[in-house]
């Protein structure tokens, strides 16, 4: 009979196990692009995997890519696909900056900055 440490992590899932082993989203999202949940992904909240369901109640207020990353603690291209998939199904809606060439809006960096440090 094992018995693990009190607090010990559970089981460890590689990161290409959550994605089916694809590096990149159809999306070319940015870590500052802004995610919220839709109707739908409410509604069928249970059907997702578990990662996309925890995405989902995340982003019942939303939140940036950076920020589903982070309360994942996953890499963010992990996020990336994750939330990609979950757009092209229609159970998140993205809103990025329509022109990424240009300079992002620094008060939306600062929330996403102070986001990021209150976890």
């Amino acid at each position: 009979m094992s018995i693990e440490p009190e607090g010990a992590p559970g089981p460890v899932v590689r990161p290409y196990a959550m994605t089916g082993g694809r590096t990149r989203s159809r999306y070319e999202l940015a870590i500052e692009a802004l995610v919220i949940t839709t109707p739908l992904g409410e509604d069928r909240a249970f059907e997702l995997a578990l990662e996309q369901q925890t995405i989902a109640a995340m982003c019942r207020q939303v939140r940036s890519v950076a920020e589903i990353a982070a309360g994942l603690a996953v890499p963010l291209g992990v996020a990336r696909v994750l939330v990609g998939d979950m757009a092209d199904e229609g159970f998140v809606r993205v809103h990025q900056q329509a022109d990424r060439d240009e300079a992002p809006d620094l008060a939306l960096l600062e929330r996403v900055l102070s986001g990021l440090r209150k976890l």
